[in-house]
């Protein structure tokens, strides 16, 4: 785990090694678009029809209307295999549902995003990876090399694009974020491009399936959902009610333990990983676990004098 606030930096475990980050992919994804968006490049309003993201079973007639923007919300109505298997617990019938209307969190979107960005800008997603954001901030321990995809044929054309990366340049992804594209003086994402990915669009109580849902029943988050970023869903209390210091508050989520969460209240950035290629199922950190941890984080308050 990195956090960073303020002057003061908290490091536990090894923050150099280098592994797979699951779904924090997609919050990575998401900010290299901007750049591309903001130069005309990538045109967010094209259907996945007109990029090319016809797959092995073709699109109804009602999912051509989908658009990238709305693969970034993952809310395309799009319901295909994605090597995963079975959709019949995770999302409703195909055609169901139109393009923009319901938020079900699915692989296929996010991975189609992937092969739509490669489409479109006619860059490698990892060399872009590099290029836009590794080298831009100076990440400590990337490694191009160690980049790779996963098939997901028979099932999709479209691969799982998988993020390998230290906990300690996941945290560098959180500052960049938390200063609105910044780094030191630089500008890496485009104006307003970090304020439009985590400006919520779907509301906690509104996720699918049903499981992403659990903060609400626990009553000890609320995460709903903007662009690839998971959101802070809850009414403005004054500081000191519970919910304060989450006001603003957006982050990375994947399997097993992998967060990135930024606390704009407190200036706080908070990376944390598993190394899931040698944890076994009892070494993941939960939704829940995390969450803990985040709040006992927040609870010591910790000061300028702390190291």
């Amino acid at each position: 785990m990195v956090a960073v606030g303020g002057h003061v930096l908290f490091e536990y475990g090894d923050v150099k090694l280098v592994s797979g980050v699951a779904s924090v992919r997609k919050s990575i994804l998401a900010m290299m678009y901007g750049k591309y968006v903001a130069n005309g490049t990538i045109d967010p309003n094209k259907t996945v029809k007109e990029a090319g993201l016809d797959d092995v079973q073709k699109f109804l007639p009602i999912e051509e209307r989908a658009t990238i923007a709305h693969l970034l919300m993952s809310r395309s109505g799009i319901y295909h295999p994605d090597g995963g298997g079975p959709l019949e617990d995770s999302c409703p019938v195909r055609g169901s549902q139109a393009p923009g209307t319901f938020f079900c969190y699915t692989n296929w979107g996010f991975n189609a995003a992937g092969t739509a960005f490669e489409k479109l800008t006619g860059k490698d997603i990892y060399d872009a990876l590099e290029t836009d954001l590794a080298r831009p901030i100076a990440m400590q321990d990337f490694d191009r090399g160690k980049q790779k995809k996963t098939p997901v044929l028979p099932d999709s054309r479209h691969p799982e694009y998988h993020m390998y990366l230290s906990t300690r340049d996941m945290a560098r992804i959180g500052l960049l974020m938390s200063t609105g594209g910044y780094w030191n003086d630089t500008r890496v994402l485009p104006e307003n491009w970090s304020n439009s990915l985590t400006t919520l669009i779907t509301p906690a109580s509104e996720l699918y399936p049903l499981g992403f849902r659990w903060g609400n029943q626990m009553g000890t988050a609320r995460w709903g959902y903007g662009l690839m970023w998971w959101v802070w869903d809850a009414p403005r209390l004054p500081r000191g009610m519970g919910v304060g210091d989450y006001y603003g508050a957006y982050s990375a989520q994947g399997t097993g333990g992998q967060y990135i969460t930024v606390l704009p209240s407190l200036g706080m950035v908070v990376a944390h990983k598993v190394d899931l290629a040698t944890a076994t199922v009892k070494d993941y950190v939960s939704p829940e676990g995390y969450m803990t941890m985040l709040q006992m984080l927040i609870s010591s308050q910790c000061q300028d004098s702390c190291k």
